[in-house]
């Protein structure tokens, strides 16, 4: 088994579908419109902004594998950008797939070796990160199923 191509994998699976949980947000996401995306029903955040911050962790995590840092603020992970228009969320969600199969791409050309890399101080090894990246948008695309429920109620 070739471990990176499989962590690849469950990127894609997690974005685009066909994953063993059948949950996938490009399926929730397919039906969303930008007033449900920003649309605040309960005190909670809204989708747009779960959106963006799986996709701000997903982006850390693919800077730190290409060399970057972790220099950020957990605050900026829910900077969504203003979305004020059907065409800004459609951005947003296009840059999200965008993003993820780019951190795929990256990691299928991973050794195990590599995978074995600590990522630094508290973070663990590279293959920890890549697993937190999808654990990380499952637990977020549970509360985005719950809040469309609530939003169409």
């Amino acid at each position: 088994m070739n471990t990176a191509k499989e962590i690849a994998r469950h990127i894609r699976e997690i974005h685009i579908g066909k994953n063993w949980t059948w949950s996938f947000m490009k399926e929730v996401l397919q039906d969303v419109n930008f007033n449900e995306a920003v649309a605040k029903p309960i005190e909670a955040n809204t989708i747009a902004m779960l959106v963006f911050h799986m996709n701000f962790y997903l982006n850390i995590v693919h800077q730190r594998l290409k060399g970057g840092g972790f220099g950020f603020k957990h605050e900026e992970s829910f900077a969504v950008p203003n979305i004020q228009s059907e065409e800004d969320w459609q951005q947003l969600l296009l840059k999200t797939f965008d993003d993820a199969e780019a951190l795929a791409t990256s990691v299928e050309q991973l050794s195990n070796e590599a995978l074995g890399k600590d990522f630094g101080g508290e973070y663990g090894s590279v293959y920890k990160n890549l697993h937190g990246v999808v654990e990380h948008n499952h637990y977020h695309l549970g509360q985005i199923v719950l809040l469309k429920k609530i939003i169409r109620q």
